[in-house]
């Protein structure tokens, strides 16, 4: 009896059949002969389907197309550099030089639903190249053309002036399918972070609504830069916006309050220590006040301007109710003052609390009464006990790198504080958590994920993309030529920084995006013979192609992470590869045998792959490879 072996997909995930096969989860009754009947559709979803050709959103010519672009899967795959890579069998930390919209289409299988956060600062729309195709069909060939891999003859690169007719569709084609890429890869509780100017920010936001759901949008962060641009027509801005998504912000909320550490409050604490422990209280609190006030700390921070009895650091906050219809009775019960023994005011809406509540309050002294009783009471909060606060939405921060980069020996034009972005990427990310930035730039998030490790002894995990674009003046224009180099550079010489203080993960992965390892068969038959045309199909490995190459694609495309435990075994004499112990075997050897197929289905692997090449004149030694994987459980058995 004859066994069908299938032959493992090398393409990137079919993103149209995955969104298909989550619509037949919801509603398998509108499917029929595996095709979708909108009819059905629509009588099961009633008058939630609309029928009108009017309706809200961003439209602009070529938004049709995008959806080509994210349903046209990679063929390309990345290949591991080893020799450029730091701590490579231990480090998890990635760096991958390639277009961003072919590597989010081969991470796709790989990160699905795994990444924390995405942090990205794309390329503003003023005007310039994007270095990215006209047609969605090239996009590999022309990525290859752009870094020299291939003839460039016949490829051309997007430009964008503004005389083109379509300055802002263009920008929009450019982000819509990386967008809708990325929510992919995001966890249930992740986070998108944007950095953007004036230019694209309306335009951008509607984007993002439409791809993540309006119900998901977080905010939109003012980042006041406190540097006005000099060569501005008309308003000068000084201000970036940072627009914050939700893969599923009522899930996200659920699990986090979405705030963030005080930035002053443990100098807060520290100061108010040192004058409690050597000065009457009164004098402490003078001084301690008059310190506040000096500080360049945010309004919550200077509202901790008192120390009471036991040296705990405090402030009052208003105990009104908080919304606009009145209180019921109980909550307008006065509160009297205890020294006058006559009630103080109460707000006009009623008290917070219900009286019950205010007697606890009362009891354990987390009232604050004035010098008599026409001053309304206020709730004790402690600092100690308020160490967060609300992510607020303008942010000032005028600092810049330039002397770091004056530093580390490297140069790059108006790089983001990497100071900045880690204080906005703190409150959000836990132990374990990756995150991903596919414009990565000069690696700004890699390092701020680094100094968070660092700072706070986390285990924060990057994942950095981006483009070879060709630079020039860097300080060391011989070694580095490109955006990704000075990048990699970059994430190396703050990691040596590092290496003294920390013990977090200082190592780096590095990737290159390329073609597949395994040549397409054109199936071009003229004046071949059959022997030529199977021998094609079956030896079709690229010669360049090391075994780290190939096995990188196997597991890649099978849907394994790039930091994925590899442990290479020798069994009857051939070597094999245990993938996440023995998740996926894979065996790159020709001329295979029953004993080594045997002993690798002794393991019992989820799955299994083989090179065609190795049953090379061998049919009936395939056939009885299935059966005997078959006998021991192994259902999943490829050849490649």
């Amino acid at each position: 009896m004859s066994e069908t072996i299938n032959k493992l997909d090398l393409k990137s995930m079919n993103i149209s059949e995955d969104k298909k096969n989550k619509l037949k989860e919801l509603f398998p009754e509108v499917f029929s002969e595996d095709k979708i009947d909108f009819e059905k559709l629509k009588l099961t979803l009633g008058e939630d389907i609309s029928d009108s050709e009017e309706r809200f959103g961003l439209q602009w010519p070529g938004k049709k197309d995008c959806f080509k672009v994210i349903q046209e899967p990679s063929i390309g795959t990345l290949k591991p550099c080893k020799e450029e890579s730091v701590n490579w069998d231990s480090t998890e930390n990635i760096f991958i030089e390639g277009d961003n919209l072919e590597v989010l289409k081969l991470l796709q299988k790989s990160y699905y639903s795994k990444i924390k956060m995405i942090y990205i600062d794309p390329p503003y729309n003023t005007g310039g190249e994007f270095i990215y195709p006209d047609r969605f069909q090239e996009n590999l060939d022309t990525y290859l053309a752009y870094t020299g891999q291939v003839n460039d003859e016949g490829k051309k690169f997007s430009t964008n002036t503004e005389t083109s007719g379509r300055f802002h569709s263009n920008w929009l084609n450019m982000m819509y399918p990386r967008l809708f890429l990325a929510r992919n890869l995001l966890k249930n509780d992740g986070v998108l972070i944007i950095h953007i100017d004036e230019n694209e920010v309306c335009n951008l936001e509607q984007l993002c609504k439409e791809i993540f759901g309006e119900e998901n949008f977080i905010g939109n962060i003012i980042w006041n830069k406190l540097n006005p641009k000099g060569d501005s027509k008309g308003v000068s801005y000084q201000h970036e916006n940072i627009l914050i998504f939700a893969k599923n912000k009522e899930y996200l909320f659920s699990k986090s309050e979405f705030k963030r550490p005080k930035k002053n409050a443990e100098k807060i604490l520290e100061k108010a220590k040192s004058l409690y422990e050597k000065l009457p209280l009164d004098e402490a609190n003078k001084e301690f006040s008059s310190w506040i006030r000096k500080q360049n700390f945010s309004g919550g921070e200077k509202a901790y301007s008192k120390i009471d009895l036991k040296g705990n650091v405090y402030r009052g906050v208003s105990m009104a109710w908080p919304n606009k219809k009145k209180a019921p009775d109980d909550y307008f019960v006065p509160l009297i003052h205890p020294i006058t023994n006559k009630p103080c005011p109460f707000p006009d809406r009623g008290w917070r609390n219900p009286s019950s509540t205010m007697k606890k309050l009362l009891e354990d002294d987390l009232i604050l009464f004035g010098d008599d009783e026409t001053k309304q009471p206020e709730r004790k909060y402690f600092l100690k006990e308020n160490m967060e606060e609300n992510i607020p939405s303008i942010l000032e921060y005028g600092g810049s790198d330039d002397e770091l980069f004056k530093r580390i020996k490297l140069s790059f034009d108006n790089p983001k504080p990497y100071l900045f972005v880690s204080d906005i990427i703190n409150p959000l990310v836990e132990n374990g958590d990756i995150v991903l930035d596919f414009f990565a730039g000069s690696s700004t998030t890699a390092h701020a994920v680094i100094e968070l490790n660092n700072k706070y002894s986390k285990n924060i995990k990057f994942i950095m993309i981006q483009l070879p674009e060709p630079i020039s003046n860097t300080g060391e224009t011989s070694k580095i030529n490109s955006i990704s180099n000075l990048s990699v550079e970059r994430i190396k010489r703050i990691t040596d920084n590092y290496k003294e203080s920390s013990s977090s993960d200082l190592g780096l992965k590095i990737y290159k995006l390329d073609r597949s390892n395994f040549k397409t068969w054109e199936g071009n038959t003229e004046n071949e013979t059959l022997q030529n045309q199977l021998e094609k199909a079956l030896f079709h490995i690229d010669i360049n192609s090391s075994k780290e190459d190939i096995l990188t694609e196997i597991f890649l495309k099978s849907g394994f992470e790039l930091t994925v435990k590899i442990d290479s075994k020798v069994l009857a004499n051939k070597e094999v590869f245990s993938i996440e112990n023995d998740s996926l075997i894979i065996c790159l050897d020709d001329n295979l045998n029953d004993e080594v197929i045997k002993e690798i289905a002794v393991l019992e692997p989820a799955r299994v792959v083989f090179l065609d090449s190795g049953f090379y004149q061998k049919d009936e030694l395939k056939a009885n490879a299935a059966q005997i994987l078959k006998s021991f459980g192994v259902e999943d058995f490829k050849t490649i």
